[in-house]
Order: C-alpha cells, then structure tokens, then sequence
C-alpha cells in the first residue's frame, strides 16, 4: 500500500510539469528588458514578443527595467516564479557582468535557464568627418603613432563597445582613451561636435548617421560585411585579425521553468526569426538572426563569458 502511493506520489510530481506546460499560457505573459526604450535590446525585444503573443494567444508584455548593466532585470527574473511567465530579453553585458562585477544578486548558472538567442549585431565603428583616418588600417596606424590622442565614447563602464574597444587596443598594441557615456545617443553627439575621435555602437545606431554622411564608418567588427552596411568592410578585410565583436540579444528564463515550455518557446522564437519580414526587419538594423536551442544558447553564453572575462581581467575593468 504504501509502495503504490510512493509510486503515485512520483508520477505526480513528474507529471506535473507537464500538466503545466500543456495548459500553458493560460495568462500574459511578461518578457523583461534591462535597458530603456528605442534601444537595441528593446527594439529587438518587441519585435520577436509582437510576434510571439501571436503564436501563443496571450499578451506577451515588454516590462522595461534599465539599471545595473541589465543586472535589475536580471535579478528580477531569477527571482520570479518559474512557471514560464516571466522570461527576459539579454544582450552581450549580461555575459560580461560574471567578470566585471565582485558580486551578482543572483548566480548567472544555477538561477537562469538558457531558452534562445535571437541574434547577433556586429559592432560598427565611426570616427569624426573632420579625423585624419578614413578606414581601420589608417585609425590603428594614427593610433599606434599618437598613442593617447584618440579618445574613444562608449554607452557606458563595461558595455560591449568599451570592452570591443579594449580588445581592439590589445589586439592591435595601441592606447586610446576611454571615455565612458550614460548611454549612446550622447556618446554619438559628442562624436559629431569632435569631442570624441571614435564611437562604436550596434549596427542599428549607426547605419542612419553613417549613411546621411554625419560621421565615416570606418570598419564591421564581424567576419562578413553586413547587408545593411556593403559598402562598409571588416576589421579583418583590413588587416585587423581576430577583431570580431557582437552585442546580441537572447531569451533566459528562470531556473526550474519546466523544460517543455522552455523549448516551445525557443521553437517559436527559431520560427519567428526566419519568417520573412522579421529577417528583414533585423537584418536592417544590422542584425544576423540565429534562433538557437536552449542547449546550443547556454554553450554561447558560457563562450561569451569566457571571451569577455579575458578582455576585462587583461584590461583591469572592474565594477562595483
């Protein structure tokens, strides 16, 4: 007797998720983004829930919640329920901030669950009209022969374009200055006033600037051109080896999310990002759609803190 309800009691507790999973959604469902909005990680994000509230049937709410490099976000989604709910859209900081930060609220492996990543935007860089380098050869050769005369903006402490930036210096033996910006609208504008001599950011903040002729793109930190920049070459089709650097954009749930839901969700998203009008839509912010599995997005992420955490030991980057 007591064996049959063990035996009953297991078969619950196993089924259960899946019970759950197969009801589910049964209510909206909230995607929370760590940065304000119009940004890449937003926009991004409100393409792919646009589209996934129609799959699903249920609201699917873009809840913004900027601070921290992405980590109030974060740390708001490890605490959440995890009952396929609650998700976040994350971008290339969240991989860094393992090794930038003394100490997370939340522990980046036991407290999330990987579900996809959406895709991946190239960094672009741009130099002022008026500098006196027009491509990448000529920007490290200048810098190289005036070491600390270029200073460089970024959108912030430990952002992917500080951090792409620094790899670039290493990469290329040369020293510019980092000057650190609350985001990158006023990094772009100190750019075109000439305070700044470089700026790096997502394609998406740089194609409309960089085709109305406002600054010069001098180089795609990525291993091909991009569709929304032809004209605009690879650091490595300069000479520039190894410098290949993304922010991306990707979807966590909280640890303990039954694993059927987590996989529809990363099929749903795998099915968005190949229709049509949604490659296209990224792909004219200059964004290369990936719509990976669980597995293959949590193997990234651990590629990406490694990569980064090398970039911020060798260049001391530490944040509080």
């Amino acid at each position: 007797m007591q064996r049959r309800h063990f035996t009953a009691a297991l078969a619950a507790s196993v089924a259960a998720p899946l019970v759950r999973a197969q009801a589910w959604p049964a209510r909206p469902i909230r995607v929370l983004v760590g940065y304000p909005p119009g940004g890449f990680t937003d926009v991004t994000a409100r393409l792919v829930c646009d589209k996934l509230q129609a799959r699903l049937g249920q609201p699917v709410i873009v809840d913004n919640k900027p601070g921290a490099n992405g980590i109030v976000a974060v740390d708001t989604l490890a605490k959440a329920a995890p009952d396929g709910q609650t998700f976040a859209v994350v971008i290339a900081a969240h991989a860094a901030n393992t090794t930038l930060y003394k100490k997370l609220p939340y522990d980046p492996v036991k407290d999330l669950a990987p579900v996809s990543l959406i895709g991946l935007s190239p960094l672009v860089l741009a130099v002022n009209n008026e500098a006196p380098y027009r491509n990448a050869r000529e920007l490290v050769a200048y810098a190289k022969a005036n070491p600390g005369k270029i200073s460089y903006g970024s959108s912030g402490n430990g952002s992917a374009v500080h951090l792409s930036t620094e790899l670039l210096k290493s990469l290329t033996g040369t020293h510019m200055v980092h000057i650190p910006y609350r985001g990158s609208a006023a990094a772009l504008t100190d750019l075109l006033g000439g305070q700044i001599q470089l700026f790096g950011d997502a394609a998406q903040g740089l194609i409309s600037p960089g085709k109305a002729g406002k600054v010069r793109l001098v180089g795609v930190a990525s291993d091909k051109r991009l569709p929304a920049l032809p004209d605009v070459p690879t650091f490595e089709e300069q000479g520039v080896t190894g410098f290949v650097a993304s922010t991306w954009a990707g979807v966590l749930a909280p640890a303990g999310t039954p694993a059927p839901i987590v996989k529809r969700v990363a099929d749903e998203i795998a099915t968005i990002v190949r229709q049509d009008d949604v490659r296209a839509r990224l792909e004219a912010m200059g964004t290369i759609p990936a719509g990976s599995g669980p597995a293959d997005f949590g193997k990234f992420i651990a590629d990406e803190t490694a990569k980064w955490g090398k970039v911020i030991r060798e260049a001391k980057v530490t944040l509080d």
